[in-house]
């Protein structure tokens, strides 16, 4: 599975990142000892269980919002929202937002961004 990331995802993950000092480990799995968020969305890039959502989907792609744990969240959990490409077999991160602080998802970053895949 190959993984990108939008540049305000890249922000937002190193905003949060400051404050929840597991997150970056969270995700992208630097230390072997657990699994991570990219571990499970490679296994099953539409989700296993309650804690996945398809939001929007188009003939070659879904959008999905995921409660992401982060280990330093001890109750509260961060969402991210991604694509899933299953034709090229590629994962881009899109937000990274926490749920106390904002209801939904961008979805102008979302339609703006589907308009610049060439899909």
């Amino acid at each position: 599975m190959n993984f990108n990331e939008l540049p305000e995802f890249q922000k937002e993950c190193k905003r949060f990142g400051k404050k929840y000092k597991s997150l970056l480990n969270d995700i992208q799995g630097f230390k072997n000892d657990l699994q991570n968020f990219k571990d499970v969305v490679s296994i099953t890039p539409l989700g296993n269980n309650k804690h996945f959502n398809v939001v929007t989907q188009t003939e070659n792609a879904k959008i999905i919002k995921a409660r992401f744990f982060c280990r330093y969240l001890k109750k509260s959990s961060l969402r991210v929202i991604y694509i899933y490409i299953e034709e090229k077999k590629r994962i881009d991160f899109i937000e990274l937002y926490f749920k106390g602080n904002k209801e939904n998802e961008d979805r102008e970053r979302i339609k703006k961004y589907l308009k610049s895949l060439d899909l």
